[in-house]
């Protein structure tokens, strides 16, 4: 990955390759998530690649029952809501991701500080096929 370029491009190719890819400055140690070529604390443009674990725990959501058009299409709606989240990666990073494995007979029994593991998320079919980060319970 000596070749990883820092953009937004790579960051998603990444996650086409089932990776979650962000940054970390060799001058001051910040990871970020996704990657940038700017330390935001220190300024320096010494970045390296840094692999994430893929774990974390729920410090944020929301349920939405009335989602863009892009989840309706997938088949969420009011009759199948779904948990859009902040988590908060062991590595220290927070990130916004579908989440999955929630009761959503029960919303309110999700809880922030559950556990949960990164899931990468195949929607589409052959040339239209797109991989989004999630995170599973």
């Amino acid at each position: 990955m000596s070749d990883f370029d820092f953009t937004f491009h790579a960051y998603t190719a990444q996650l086409d390759e089932k990776r979650l890819i962000g940054s970390r400055c060799k001058q001051c140690g910040l990871i970020s998530l996704p990657p940038r070529l700017l330390c935001q604390h220190c300024r320096s443009t010494d970045m390296e690649p840094f692999e994430f674990s893929g774990k974390g725990k729920l410090a944020a959501f929301s349920v939405i029952y009335f989602g863009p058009t892009f989840m309706k299409n997938y088949g969420y709606g009011p009759k199948n809501p779904y948990v859009s989240g902040i988590v908060e990666l062991e590595e220290g990073p927070s990130i916004s991701a579908q989440i999955l494995g929630m009761d959503m007979e029960h919303p309110e029994s999700i809880q922030i500080g559950t556990p949960l593991t990164v899931e990468f998320i195949e929607r589409g079919e052959n040339e239209s096929k797109k991989v989004f980060l999630g995170f599973k319970v």
